[in-house]
């Protein structure tokens, strides 16, 4: 059985990936890794693992084939590439780095040594938005992240928050990028306000916008293709307009809500691609376009 690794046990790590792997422990042996005793006694015990460590030295002594990092940002970089010079696999929260010459180098350090680094991207794997990638004959697409009120400074806004969305977008054209634009303003007290992207295509246009006081907390992404209008609102309903007509979907009332959101589809891929030394399941060069045009967005 393939040990896997889990490094950081804060607020995403206990809402969207320990529920996952609580119920893959008869397919992987999982390692729990916090220095604080309590935490690791208490979510051991909540959700049956077997397994705890205090350090990643600990960790990384029993070998395990891979390892998620869910740390702090600033702290992603180091463990990286601790990992993948003793040769585990590496699925790390977005960002993997603010720093777009950090990323690249990790990403090639992934490469040289064949091992994975994988983005937790999650809405790519997000069932609504997978039928959104689907559509043909894409033109206009918006993604759409609203919140009630803000806050955050831009870096940390648009890496911990607009990332998603324009990830997203990224991840839903079908052409190659011919041209980006955008621009960040600001409070008076430097807050990120409002964050608007421009992607142009050949036949596809795409408007990420983030409005962070927009006094409602929203995401919504919209593809008009040559035939209908597709909304996916919140991740947890479609809606399909034609002339004629118009359609809400919305999941099965007991669906996971972690399924809904894409983290375990994403998770299940990831540890599939490990066992059997499959493909990335978040494409290298994608995520790489991703934190750069993030980057991008911030310098301009």
């Amino acid at each position: 059985m393939l040990k896997i690794g889990v490094i950081g046990l804060g607020n995403i790590a206990q809402k969207a990936y320990l529920p996952v792997m609580a119920a893959m422990q008869d397919q992987y042996e999982f390692h729990l890794t916090t220095r604080n005793p309590a935490k690791r006694a208490q979510l051991a015990t909540m959700y049956g693992f077997q397994h705890t460590h205090a350090t990643l030295e600990e960790l990384m002594a029993v070998k395990p084939a891979a390892v998620f990092v869910h740390t702090p940002t600033d702290t992603h970089a180091a463990i990286i590439k601790q990992l993948l010079l003793a040769g585990i696999h590496v699925y790390v929260d977005k960002p993997v780095a603010t720093d777009l010459q950090v990323v690249q180098s990790l990403y090639d350090l992934a490469a040289a040594r064949h091992l994975l680094l994988t983005c937790g991207f999650n809405r790519r794997f997000a069932p609504f938005n997978q039928q959104l990638k689907a559509l043909p004959d894409k033109r206009m697409l918006v993604a759409e992240k609203v919140r009630e009120a803000g806050g955050q400074d831009p870096e940390t806004a648009v890496f911990d928050l607009m990332i998603h969305m324009v990830d997203t977008g990224l991840f839903l054209l079908d052409e190659p990028l011919e041209h980006t634009s955008g621009r960040v303003t600001t409070t008076d007290t430097g807050a990120l306000a409002q964050g608007y992207l421009t992607v142009q295509t050949a036949h596809e246009q795409l408007e990420v916008i983030t409005n962070m006081y927009g006094g409602v907390n929203l995401e919504q992404v919209t593809v008009q293709t040559t035939g209908q209008r597709v909304s996916v609102t919140d991740l947890s309903t479609k809606t399909v307009m034609t002339t004629a007509t118009t359609t809400t979907t919305a999941f099965p009332d007991w669906t996971p809500t972690l399924e809904k959101r894409g983290f375990a589809p994403l998770i299940r891929a990831f540890l599939t691609a490990v066992a059997t030394h499959g493909p990335n399941p978040v494409d290298p060069m994608t995520a790489i376009t991703s934190h750069a045009v993030c980057r991008h967005l911030l310098s301009d």
